[in-house]
C-alpha cells in the first residue's frame, strides 16, 4: 500500500495535530496516500492554512514557466508583470491591469538584449518573431482596456503569455539538463518537457461538471523532466507502452485521484503492484525525486525533512489543482513505480509552502486543460485511453 512519509513534520504539523494523525494512521484499516483525511476537521484545516491569507499561485502555467531552467531575470520580471496584468483583468481591474501591462512593455523591451542572449543561435529567428508577438500582444490589449473593449483585453492578454511561454520554452531547449546519477542508469528518463492526453469514461453514465453532462472526460497534462527526469520518464513509458489503458481509477475521495495499480484490477490477484519489464521479475522501481528550489538538479531517495531542508519552497510545487504526483510507500521514498494521483488542490487545506507534499513526494506535472472534471472522476471510471501528444522524442531508455 502507499502512505505518506511522516516522519520529521514540520514545527507547525506537531502537537495535537501530529497525535491526531497518528491515531488516524493506526486505526486505518489501510495506509492511505497523500492528504491526511483529519484535515477535514474545520478546526484543525484552519490551523494548519496558516498560510492561507496569503496569495498563493495556482495557475499550472505559471508553476510551468516558474519550472523552466536558464530563464533571463529580466524575462522573469516580464513574465511576472503580465501575470499581474491578467489576474487584474480577471478580476476586472482595469486601471491596475493597464499599470501592469505598461510595465511588461517597458521592461520587455528594454530586456530583449539579454534575452536575445539567452537564445540558442540556432533558434533566433524564431525568438524574434516570439519577441515581435510579444510586443504586439501588449500593445493591443492595452489599447482594448483604453476602449474599454475587455474581450479583446483578455484575448491579447492571454497570447502574450502563450508566446512568452513559447519564448521560454525556446531558451529552455538550450539548457544542458544533467544526466541522472550513474545508479539509475537503468531507468528510463525525460529531457525537457512532454504532454499527455487522457480519456476517461463512466460505465453507463454521464459526468456532471457544474451543472453539465458528459459522456467523457479529457484531460491534458504536461510533464516535467527538467524537475524530475526519472519520475517523468517512468511515467512517459509507462503511457506509451499503453500500461493505464483500460486502468480504473482506484481512489477518489476529495483529496486526490489516483490510479496505477495493476494488481487491484481483478483479472489476477497474483498481479504485481507496480511495473515488471519484459525479461525481468522485478517491478521497476523509481526513486523519490523532490527538487529545491535555487537548486541546480533534483534530490534522490530523500525528502526535504531528511536533508535537513523542511519548508523549503519545491521547484515545482503541489500549487495547482490537477498537479501530478507520484504515490510511494509511507516508509520507503525509493518503491514508486505505477502509482500516481491528480491532487485537488485546495489553498485552505494544503498551503503552498504548508502542506505535506512539497519535498516529500514527487510533483511531475500540471493538468493545463481539463482540471475541472477531475471534481467528478469517481472510483470505478475507466481510462480508456492514455497518450503521449508531444514529447515523446525527448524520453531517454535505456539501452
Amino acid at each position: 500500500s502507499v502512505g505518506p512519509h511522516m516522519q520529521g513534520p514540520d514545527a507547525g504539523f506537531r502537537s495535537a495535530s501530529a497525535a491526531a494523525l497518528a491515531a488516524l494512521l493506526l486505526l486505518s484499516p489501510m495506509q492511505m496516500p497523500l492528504v491526511p483525511l483529519w484535515l477535514n476537521t474545520a478546526v484543525q484545516a484552519k490551523e494548519l492554512a496558516s498560510g492561507s491569507g496569503s496569495r498563493v499561485n495556482k495557475d499550472p502555467r505559471s508553476l510551468l514557466r516558474l519550472g523552466l531552467p536558464a530563464q533571463p531575470k529580466e524575462l522573469r520580471d516580464v513574465q511576472a508583470s503580465l501575470e499581474e496584468s491578467e489576474d487584474n483583468l480577471n478580476r476586472l481591474l482595469y486601471s491596475n491591469s493597464k499599470s501592469a501591462l505598461a510595465q511588461a512593455g517597458k521592461a520587455f523591451k528594454s530586456s530583449i538584449p539579454a534575452i536575445m542572449k539567452a537564445v540558442p543561435a540556432t533558434e533566433a529567428e524564431r525568438a524574434t518573431t516570439l519577441i515581435a508577438t510579444v510586443s504586439k500582444d501588449i500593445q493591443a490589449a492595452l489599447e482594448a482596456i483604453a476602449a474599454g473593449n475587455g474581450a479583446a483585453a483578455n484575448a491579447a492578454q492571454s497570447d502574450s503569455l502563450r508566446q512568452l511561454s513559447a519564448l521560454e520554452e525556446l531558451i529552455a531547449a538550450g539548457y544542458a539538463q544533467p544526466t541522472p546519477p550513474k545508479e539509475y542508469a537503468g531507468l528510463p528518463y525525460l529531457r525537457g518537457r512532454a504532454e499527455v492526453e487522457f480519456v476517461i469514461k463512466r460505465p453507463g453514465e454521464k459526468f456532471d461538471v457544474e451543472g453539465k453532462l458528459y459522456d467523457t472526460v479529457q484531460l491534458t497534462t504536461v510533464i516535467d523532466g527538467y524537475t524530475a527526469p526519472l519520475t517523468s520518464g517512468n511515467f512517459v513509458d509507462l503511457v506509451q507502452r499503453g500500461f493505464y489503458n483500460g486502468m480504473r481509477i482506484q481512489r477518489s475521495d476529495g483529496f486526490v485521484v489516483q490510479t496505477g495499480d495493476p494488481s487491484k484490477e481483478g483479472s489476477d490477484e497474483k498481479a504485481p503492484n507496480g511495473y515488471v519489464p519484459a525479461g525481468q521479475t522485478a517491478v521497476r522501481k523509481i526513486p523519490l525525486e523532490v527538487f529545491v528550489k535555487g537548486d541546480k538538479q533534483p534530490m534522490y531517495g530523500s525528502t526535504f525533512d531528511d536533508d535537513g531542508r523542511g519548508g523549503y519552497a519545491s521547484k515545482l510545487p503541489f500549487n495547482a489543482y490537477g498537479a501530478l504526483g507520484m504515490a510511494r510507500e509511507e516508509y520507503d521514498p525509493d518503491s514508486a513505480s505505477t502509482q500516481w494521483f491528480w491532487l485537488l488542490f485546495d489553498s485552505d487545506l494544503t498551503p503552498a509552502g504548508k502542506n505535506l507534499l512539497d519535498g516529500r513526494y514527487a510533483c511531475f506535472g500540471y493538468t493545463v486543460e481539463g482540471a475541472k472534471f477531475l471534481a467528478d472522476v469517481k472510483e470505478g471510471d475507466v481510462i480508456t485511453s492514455a497518450k503521449v501528444i508531444s514529447g515523446l522524442d525527448r524520453l531517454v531508455t535505456p539501452q
